[in-house]
């Protein structure tokens, strides 16, 4: 797959419950607009190569054609895609559920929550 044919995309944690939950949800009100990667799927390796950096598995990313916006950065960029009038559909995606870590307790639920509003980060393509 070639990153710059499925952009926006977003590049989410597919090994964590609520980030898997976040990605159902931003799927469901994009309407197939937005490509939507694990990060450690073959496409998110890939990305994470080619376009991020170290800093990349701390949070969510967005990226369309002119920036990668990571976290408290990402929102926003995200939301304006969601509410695009833009018709192209994305790749489909299919949403791992089986939970790697020990994502469902309150501690994590604070935690995860914590870093979408403390890490940020844009990356100019």
């Amino acid at each position: 797959m070639e990153i710059k044919e499925n952009i926006p995309i977003m590049l989410f944690d597919n090994q964590c419950y609520l980030c898997m939950k976040f990605a159902k949800i931003v799927d469901f009100f994009a309407g197939g607009k937005i490509t939507i990667i694990g990060h450690y799927s073959d496409f998110g390796i890939k990305i994470r190569n080619e376009i991020l950096d170290e800093s990349a598995l701390e949070m969510f990313w967005f990226i369309d054609k002119n920036r990668a916006s990571g976290g408290r950065a990402a929102l926003y960029p995200l939301v304006k895609s969601i509410l695009s009038k833009k018709t192209k559909k994305a790749s489909t995606i299919k949403i791992d559920e089986e939970c790697k870590q020990n994502c469902k307790t309150i501690k994590s639920v604070f935690l995860r929550s914590s870093s979408l509003l403390s890490n940020s980060k844009k990356i100019d393509l």
